[in-house]
């Protein structure tokens, strides 16, 4: 069985043949009737095409509106960390998010939306086309579009939690007459996801072979059910159907419970493994997205045709001079809010780096704080090997880790809660707590900060607790410069807690988009 790990050359081909053309997903336009003909023939193109669709997971940036990777954009709009930076006007956008004072205009929210629908065209395109093959074979094109299910699903979650009023696509924009789309409502967009993932569930493998590392398991549909089924009953207060089946909080337990039970998934020995290249798709990886300088990768003006994690270079310390971390940018530097929820923590040394702990020459950058992630950052293991130095992060995305799904049981109230809590502190070596909601709530706060979750599971609360957590002024760490003003938030809770509606689009959508709430 062919090799998918996003890290290959054959990533650079397939993006330049089946990326949209233009710059906004209403005006996507189909491949060239004869090329999609041509290209869409055997099963050897339909593999490819595959990899296509596992490819635009890595995209972290746009042409037209700029570099938005998902964990620095989530963080920043979180309490985790600010917007940062080389100066004021370098963080602009970022600062924008982090102060809940997020124009229509915003680059990072244009850069999310068109992103994740590049992901959902080429997926449609495929289970358009898969049928049609005669020349793959049945067990193939079972696997394949489950795999394109779960893409297509984890897509769409990502619009849906940041902009919540989007239109539902489930097959190609074939023409000018379909340009203009209406906004589908959240329980829609919701219970597509639903089915995706349950039809995924059952025709994905419960393992992959060394050789396929990166591809998608059954173990990853469930838990991607989980965190979806979870935001959503925390702020619609419903349940989801996927078709026949009703997806509520008893059927997503179950999909945890035998995960668990029978996925041969653990918990690392060591906490800071989860980060490092020896944990790449580890015993405690359910699903992480692959990226690394293979192919190497030059072009500033194309940054999306490399598979460098963006974010890793966004968020590593502005070093010079330095044998252990180099050439990062500074954005999104930690909170002294999160330093304080940390600070007798043992995970804080492999979550937040110190300014203190690095060796060379350090530029401070706009909102400094003297800390910055140690998760997703700039540091030696993960230099690339070759290309332009900053385009070349090797750090692979862990979107759903196992202590995740322990915590998600715990909270769905497994007759087991009390066992996953304690197996997740134990790790780190705390003494147990009592799972009670509250205390599991915090246990996720600092196992999983600085990975793009705080934010929506502090919305799913609501928008009181999200005012609560979110507005802060007058928290000062010792090593913050400038003034405090630029450090207090105030969230807005008229948004709750969605991003605008990107303003191309609105124009694109002919009078048919209504804009969010707040904006």
């Amino acid at each position: 069985m062919k090799n998918i790990k996003i890290k290959s050359a054959l990533t650079l081909f397939l993006f330049f043949l089946l990326s949209a053309c233009s710059e906004d997903f209403l005006d996507l336009q189909p491949l060239d009737e004869e090329v999609t003909d041509n290209f869409y023939q055997t099963e050897e193109q339909a593999f490819q095409a595959l990899v296509a669709v596992y490819d635009a997971l890595t995209h972290q940036s746009t042409i037209a509106a700029g570099w938005a990777p998902f964990v620095t954009v989530a963080d920043a709009l979180s309490d985790d960390a600010f917007a940062g930076g080389s100066d004021a006007n370098d963080g602009f956008e970022f600062d924008r998010l982090n102060n809940h004072n997020i124009p229509t205009s915003s680059q990072p929210a244009h850069s999310l939306w068109i992103m994740n629908y590049v992901g959902i065209y080429r997926a449609n395109l495929f289970l358009q086309r898969i049928d049609g093959i005669e020349e793959a074979s049945e067990e193939f094109k079972t696997r394949s579009i489950a795999e394109v299910k779960f893409m297509r699903a984890y897509f769409y979650l990502e619009l849906v939690r940041f902009f919540e009023n989007i239109p539902l696509l489930t097959k190609p924009i074939s023409g000018p007459a379909e340009y203009a789309q209406e906004q589908n409502t959240p329980a829609e967009v919701y219970n597509q996801i639903a089915l995706d993932l349950v039809e995924a569930m059952a025709d994905l493998p419960e393992s992959v072979p060394a050789e396929e590392q990166g591809r998608i398991t059954k173990w990853a549909a469930q838990g991607l059910l989980a965190r979806t089924y979870l935001f959503y009953n925390g702020v619609y207060g419903g349940e989801l159907s996927a078709g026949e089946t009703t997806v509520d909080a008893n059927f997503v337990l179950q999909q945890l419970e035998d995960m668990i039970a029978n996925s041969g998934l653990d918990l690392l020995e060591d906490y800071a493994d989860n980060f490092s290249l020896v944990g790449e798709f580890g015993v405690e990886s359910v699903f992480e997205i692959s990226h690394g300088d293979s192919p190497e990768w030059w072009d500033w003006i194309y940054v999306q045709g490399g598979n460098g994690n963006l974010a890793a270079q966004m968020q590593g310390p502005r070093v010079s001079g330095s044998d252990n971390w180099n050439r990062g940018w500074s954005f999104a530097p930690v909170s002294h809010k999160l330093a304080m929820d940390l600070q007798d923590d043992p995970r804080f040394e492999h979550t937040i780096l110190l300014e203190e702990e690095l060796d060379g020459t350090l530029t401070r950058g706009y909102q400094h704080t003297g800390y910055f992630s140690k998760k997703y950052s700039s540091d030696a293991e993960h230099w690339g090997s070759g290309g332009q130095f900053e385009l070349n992060r090797t750090c692979n995305f862990r979107v759903i880790r196992f202590s995740d799904v322990l915590l998600m049981a715990a909270e769905l109230g497994s007759p087991n809660a009390q066992e996953y809590l304690d197996r997740v502190r134990a790790r780190v070596g705390l003494d147990p707590v009592t799972a009670t909601h509250e205390n599991i709530m915090r246990e996720r706060r600092l196992e999983l900060s600085l990975e793009g979750i705080r934010y929506f599971d502090v919305l799913r609360q609501g928008v009181d607790y999200a005012n609560q957590e979110f507005t802060h002024s007058g928290i000062r760490g010792p090593n913050y410069e400038g003034d405090q003003q630029i450090f207090d938030v105030t969230f807005n809770p008229a948004t709750r807690g969605f991003l605008p509606i990107p303003l191309t689009e609105m124009d694109l959508s002919g009078g048919m988009f209504v804009q969010n709430d707040g904006y």
